[in-house]
Parts: structure tokens; C-alpha cells; sequence
């Protein structure tokens, strides 16, 4: 499975910006979705999660991003979204696109998101 991450950029604290991860010859409606993130220095985490259709399109958030990011699937677009709001420069990270099925994971290339102040 390859992902195509997009969408990252500069933008300023309290800005917002949307990410988008897609995918061909491959249905990603199979795969629970994930978008995590590495800053600089630092191990990376996972920012968000949507189970895969048949799992109630549950959702995770880890506690920093809780009310300001949004995870979202576009099965027919084959496509997921991470809109992120309210911006932090503590957001300032690579983004990475994740597609997990059965413990199998595979990453997207990484999207560069800085947030200046």
C-alpha cells in the first residue's frame, strides 16, 4: 500500500490546515486510518485514528489535539482527512498518513507542518 500524504504548509498559530491521504489500487476502506507525527528531536506519536467501515467509524484523538483536529474518511474518495484547527507551534511536526490492517502498517511519505507564532 502506498499512501500520498498532502496538504501540509506554513501557516500562523491559530491557523488551520487540511491534510489529505490517499492511495490507488488499493481499497483503503479496509484499513483502520491513522495520522501520526515527529518533531524534531522526537519520537513519533499518533495524533488521530478512524476504524475502518464495520468498526462504527470509531475515532481517536490524543489528549493535545482533542477539539481542534478532526479525522474523517471518504471511502468513495478513497481518501482521509485530517482538518486541523486552532493551530499550535507545538503542532510543528511531519505528518505521516497511517493504514493499519490485521497489525500490518503502512506509512505515507511525511508532510512538512509548521506553525509559526
Amino acid at each position: 500500500v502506498q499512501l500520498q500524504a498532502s496538504g501540509g504548509g506554513l501557516v500562523q498559530a491559530g491557523g488551520s490546515l487540511g491534510l489529505s491521504c490517499g492511495t490507488s489500487g488499493v481499497s483503503l476502506r479496509n484499513y483502520h486510518m491513522g495520522w501520526f507525527r515527529q518533531a524534531p528531536g522526537q519520537e513519533r506519536e499518533i495524533v488521530a485514528a478512524i476504524s475502518r467501515p464495520g468498526y462504527g467509524r470509531a475515532t481517536y484523538y490524543t489528549e493535545s489535539v482533542k477539539g481542534r483536529f478532526t479525522i474523517s474518511r471518504d471511502n468513495a474518495k478513497n481518501t482521509v482527512y485530517l482538518q486541523m484547527n486552532s493551530l499550535k507551534p507545538e503542532d510543528t511536526a511531519v505528518y505521516y498518513c497511517n493504514a493499519n490492517r490485521w497489525g500490518r502498517h503502512y506509512w505515507g511519505q511525511g508532510t512538512q507542518v509548521t506553525v509559526s507564532s
